[in-house]
């Protein structure tokens, strides 16, 4: 037997499993933690040690113990009147492979626990033959890419990237936890894999250009890695070696964009129902009536009818103009921009080319939810059109390719006050069916709305102290008294706890290295194949089935 370590010999289903360890086995070469193996009859229980216990079969040998532990008394007892125990809790069960039938793939049977093994059942370390057959294996192509190893072991530990897009994810931790770049290597691994395309809203300078980590060490971002697979749009318009600036018209901005900003524009109670009525009345054009921009004698005397009505209240009119002042200042908003703009960034996703939606440095919260939301709004209606028409076709050239579209400080699009009005929150409760997912990436899970919370598929999480935000991220989660405590065990740097649709089990990892080492992996011909140049007429006109 492969280093047995011992035998169960007690237990229970909705606890844990008693294992007594064999006399030779050195109880200070185990931990919390450790992944073990229990084999049963009929299968493989992939298990984790939960504690370890010293036991005597005789309570004398408590009150009068042999005082020198090297001694003969003392190794006689060992194993027969004093002996060690550990609790396993079993995580997941693995029919045993059939050595009549050594190809049949038991990969695809890896289920969560419905049962327990017998008495005398053998316990023995994990292998990485097991952590292979449990995890999958990165083979550096396909969707298993590894994200860390366990924090007992240095075996690589994959996530199955296809399954992750399928649905939203989210990954947390407190500043400086390294959320950002945990989310490069997931970000990296979509790219090079190419199970998805994304949409990155670049908030703070992340993903797009190399940066300084705060060990002092200079990282490549992703238009770095991957050329041309990768876009850079950017809303500065002085900023250079981007593949596009992008420009919002006025003409662009609708009624619900301006109601998300309420805080940021601090808008009276009495702005949304001016701001209702104005979007009623000039459509496309209400905001530059509200601004008083390029009125036409015609928009002047409608807007004069309105006030004289009070159909919109001239105080609240006054002080929505002077709130809606500051949107015309942002360098990247001009009267009118190109319709075609925003169309030609969803063909590139169409494409299979990811954009990166850089932000000036100088950005504000005001300019994340108005930007994000302008596009994103777009983006959800051309894919459910797609889809529709996918459909209705069933031709496999018309089917979406799935879209993750990731945004940081995520709690400002997905709080409990405007989740069901952001175009963010939409896409969270409904958009998976629509092969368009998000990946959130936030401090503050607390702040999330619950129901989106629920509907995260995996939750990658680093160090969290506050109570609430453990408990945000742990809605939906079974054994939660175990993961909390895990949780809230983490060292602050590169420790994580993955959890959800990707991975078989929650399973503590230490991230995988940002560093040359991974950008040679990142490089295989896989990853070098250059994107061809984008014909957008022939690329909108497949996009939205033009004739």
């Amino acid at each position: 037997m492969l280093d047995r370590l011992g035998v169960v010999t007690d237990g229970a289903f909705n606890a844990s499993l008693t294992i007594r360890l064999d006399p030779d086995v050195n109880i200070e070469g185990l931990s919390i933690g450790d992944f073990v193996v229990i084999e049963g009859r009929d299968y493989l229980y992939f298990s984790m040690i939960s504690d370890l216990q010293l036991k005597v079969t005789d309570a004398d040998l408590i009150a009068d113990p042999p005082w020198n532990r090297d001694s003969l008394v003392a190794r006689a007892l060992a194993g027969t009147g004093t002996y060690a125990v550990a609790q396993v809790k079993p995580m997941l069960m693995i029919p045993r492979p059939d050595p009549k039938d050594p190809f049949v793939d038991v990969t695809a049977h890896v289920r969560p626990v419905r049962t327990i093994p017998a008495h005398f059942a053998v316990l023995r370390p994990a292998t990485d033959d097991d952590f292979r057959l449990v995890f999958g294996e990165d083979r550096n192509q396909g969707p298993m890419f590894s994200i860390g190893t366990p924090l007992t072991s240095d075996i690589p530990v994959a996530i199955d990237l296809e399954r992750f897009i399928e649905r939203s994810n989210g990954i947390f931790g407190q500043s400086g936890t390294g959320k950002s770049f945990l989310a490069r290597l997931l970000l990296c691994g979509i790219v090079h894999r190419g199970v998805g395309v994304n949409l990155i809203f670049d908030m703070h300078d992340e993903y797009a250009f190399g940066k300084e980590s705060e060990e002092g060490q200079w990282v490549k971002g992703l238009k770095e890695l991957f050329l041309t697979r990768v876009q850079v749009w950017s809303l500065d318009q002085k900023k250079r070696e981007v593949d596009r600036h992008v420009q919002i018209g006025l003409d662009q901005i609708e009624d619900e964009d301006i109601l998300l900003l309420s805080e940021e524009l601090r808008l009276s109670e009495k702005a949304p129902l001016a701001v209702a009525a104005l979007a009623e009345h000039f459509r496309s054009r209400w905001l530059p009536v509200a601004l008083g921009h390029n009125l036409t004698a015609e928009e002047e005397e409608r807007l004069a009818e309105l006030l004289d009505k009070e159909i919109v209240h001239s105080a609240t009119f006054g002080a929505l103009r002077r709130a809606l002042s500051v949107i015309p200042r942002r360098e990247y908003v001009v009267p009118q921009a190109d319709a075609r703009a925003i169309d030609e960034l969803i063909a590139l996703l169409d494409r299979g080319i990811h954009v990166i939606l850089h932000f000036p440095p100088n950005s504000s919260t005001l300019d994340h939810i108005l930007v994000a939301n302008i596009i994103t709004r777009q983006v959800r209606r051309v894919y459910m059109e797609k889809v529709e028409r996918y459909q209705q076709t069933r031709n496999p050239a018309h089917k979406p390719r799935p879209l993750m579209i990731t945004i940081e400080e995520a709690h400002k699009f997905l709080n409990p006050q405007v989740a069901r009005q952001t175009t963010f929150g939409t896409i969270a409760r409904e958009m998976r069916k629509y092969y368009v997912t998000l990946l959130v990436i936030d401090q503050r899970p607390s702040s999330i709305d619950r129901e989106v919370m629920s509907q995260l598929g995996t939750r990658v999480t680093g160090k969290l102290t506050e109570e609430a935000d453990i408990d945000a991220v742990l809605t939906g989660v079974g054994n939660r008294a175990a993961i909390k405590a895990a949780l809230e065990s983490l060292e602050t740097k590169k420790q994580v706890i993955v959890m959800g649709h990707a991975v078989p089990m929650p399973l503590m990892l230490r991230t995988r290295e940002y560093n040359e080492e991974f950008y040679r992996a990142m490089q295989t011909p896989a990853g070098q194949e250059d994107a061809q140049p984008v014909d957008f007429d022939a690329a909108l006109s497949d996009l939205f089935g033009d004739e």
